[in-house]
């Protein structure tokens, strides 16, 4: 009879100093992208009132809310990838591809 394999350990998360930094990171990245989705606000804002036409109060708000929140959710995943691999999550996941791995 074969004996069972053996299963790979369960690796422990990577804590400390790295972990901190990452988050550090993340914090930094977020705070310029915020001011950067108000400045496209502004931009797209402006380009409108310069168009001509006058602009209605709920166009104005579904526009800013809109570019806003836009830019602010590409860039906030954006910066998740970034978080992930700084705080070593992504070594720590591993996969069919990690060169450990073995068939």
């Amino acid at each position: 009879m074969k004996a069972m394999p053996r299963h790979d350990p369960v690796p422990t998360p990577n804590k400390g100093i790295a972990n901190a930094h990452a988050w550090a990171r993340y914090r930094r990245i977020m705070r310029w992208m915020t001011l950067f989705a108000a400045f496209c606000v502004l931009a797209v804002l402006g380009f409108l009132y310069w168009d001509g036409d006058p602009m209605p109060i709920h166009l104005v708000i579904a526009v800013s809310l809109g570019v806003f929140f836009t830019a602010l959710v590409g860039t906030g995943l954006m910066s998740l990838l970034f978080l992930s691999s700084g705080s070593g999550h992504d070594e720590i996941a591993g996969g069919p591809f990690d060169e450990n791995h073995t068939r």
